[in-house]
């Protein structure tokens, strides 16, 4: 029985010594990435040097587990004419056909072809994973095709601009046909032209976690669309609808049809909504929609065509603040969009915790969006806050029990060592969070040094809280 157990990780380091490292860059010896496409293998990687990359053609990759990412900076990888014109097969700038790609640290920009939906990346393959890209100024930053027993993950990516002024309307910053999940977080879409979408998924389940969507002063249309239904979670996020949005509404769920497997149920928890258009409403979802839960989220703005709009079967709101005046919130800064909370806000500590979880998701925040496509950890002092950020007390620099965590080793493979930086005797609460918000340890006492077994953990970055009376220390650790 040991050879069969061993056998999987022996055919894995052999895969992984037969891989083969591709370079692409103006002084290597393959100058763009459409030369390099055709001869590249299941497993390989495709390493880009920063540089701007102009009017190379359409880049199909066909084989499978590829890893393509910028190196010493961000690519931009530029469309021109040669996609523009491509009137036989013009999809974009990077077409996906493999499955299990992963995308790191590229910029696409500018795509354009003849049916008015250049990509910047096109994904016709399985299981696409995309992580700090930016998508400037495409018909579509990335449309993702209809495709069976498909996840997607978009984590750190930056879309703006997108749209088509000669098609306006039907393309989008990220337009997600059907496909089993899309989990979407740390991320900043804003500004989509030509009434399209900051948003918009036909995923049957749909997570939307702690990004920044919105519109600032460009002409898009709703800041979030689901059409077709299905479950989907929307927490933690600021979304806006600017003053020249085109549609009234700013979330749409379920309107063209509630045509998604299973139920329909949509579940908006301690987001931030901001209305600056003189008019409009928050939340529109299909007649007949399963469940609709909305708690701890602030709904600030004009609402004359109402708050939630539509009929669900079941209605659960609780612990949301309303009111049409942008100024009575007590937001850091909502004229240069931060919608933090001052002091005095009315929002702290007003919320409530939901104690649910959905497959697997809390439904309750542990991280805050930080621009640029980042993430803070969430500390909760006392009740949470309703909206997408919590106030946190201010430490006092000068107290010496404000001392950061020791974490060691750090990475950790095996198990970690958390101490609280100095000796105390009060009761400390330690709390670690996945980095996609899921709490894998939960543990309280007056010990000097926590032992944790992370061996089985994923490998990620995970966010440690040690908390006592008055003072939290937070650190964070890799696992690997």
């Amino acid at each position: 029985m040991k050879h069969y157990l061993i056998l999987p990780a022996i055919l894995l380091c052999l895969a992984n010594a037969w891989a083969t490292t591709w370079y692409v860059g103006p002084s290597r010896t393959y100058t763009f990435c459409s030369q390099v496409a055709p001869l590249v293998a299941d497993g390989d990687s495709i390493l880009i040097d920063a540089a701007v990359y102009d009017n190379d053609p359409q880049v199909q990759w066909k084989k499978n587990n590829l890893y393509i990412a910028g190196i010493g900076g961000r690519p931009r990888l530029q469309a021109g004419s040669s996609i523009a014109n491509d009137f036989s097969n013009g999809k974009g700038i990077f077409v996906t056909q493999g499955s299990g790609i992963h995308i790191h640290n590229i910029e696409f920009a500018n795509a354009r072809v003849p049916d008015n939906n250049g990509a910047g990346i096109r994904q016709e393959g399985a299981n696409l994973l995309v992580t700090r890209c930016k998508f400037d100024g495409n018909e579509m930053g990335i449309l993702g095709g209809n495709i069976a027993n498909c996840k997607v993950t978009v984590e750190y990516c930056e879309f703006v601009n997108g749209g088509s002024v000669f098609n306006p309307g039907y393309q989008h910053n990220i337009y997600i046909n059907h496909i089993d999940t899309l989990v979407f977080r740390y991320n900043y879409s804003h500004n989509s032209i030509a009434q399209g979408h900051e948003f918009k998924s036909r995923a049957t389940y749909n997570f939307i976690l702690y990004n920044r969507i919105a519109n600032e002063d460009s002409e898009d249309s709703r800041t979030i669309d689901i059409p077709n239904g299905g479950v989907s979670v929307i927490m933690g996020n600021v979304i806006e609808q600017g003053p020249n949005s085109a549609n009234n509404n700013i979330l749409g769920y379920g309107l063209e049809g509630l045509s998604n497997p299973g139920s329909q149920e949509l579940y908006c928890i301690n987001n931030t909504f901001i209305n600056k258009k003189d008019r409009g409403s928050f939340i529109q979802v299909q007649d007949n929609t399963d469940v609709l839960m909305v708690w701890n989220n602030i709904m600030a703005g004009i609402t004359t065509g109402g708050l939630i709009n539509g009929t669900p079967a079941l209605l659960d709101t609780a612990y949301n603040w309303v009111n049409t005046d942008l100024d009575v919130f007590g937001f850091a800064d909502q004229a240069h969009y931060d919608y933090h909370l001052l002091s005095g806000s009315g929002a702290i500590d007003r919320g409530v915790d939901s104690g649910l979880q959905l497959f697997g998701y809390a439904l309750s925040p542990s991280l805050m969006y930080q621009d640029t496509c980042g993430y803070d950890p969430r500390i909760i002092e006392g009740a949470v806050d309703i909206g997408a950020f919590e106030y946190n007390t201010p430490l006092k620099t000068n107290d010496p029990t404000n001392a950061a965590l020791v974490i060691w080793p750090n990475p950790a493979q095996e198990v970690i060592h958390i101490q609280p930086g100095t000796s105390t005797e009060e009761k400390l609460f330690l709390n670690i969070y996945s980095s996609d918000g899921r709490l894998m340890v939960q543990e309280h006492g007056t010990g000097s040094d926590y032992t944790v077994d992370v061996s089985q953990w994923p490998a990620g970055m995970y966010v440690v809280t040690l908390k006592s009376r008055e003072n939290i220390r937070t650190g964070r650790v890799v696992v690997h």
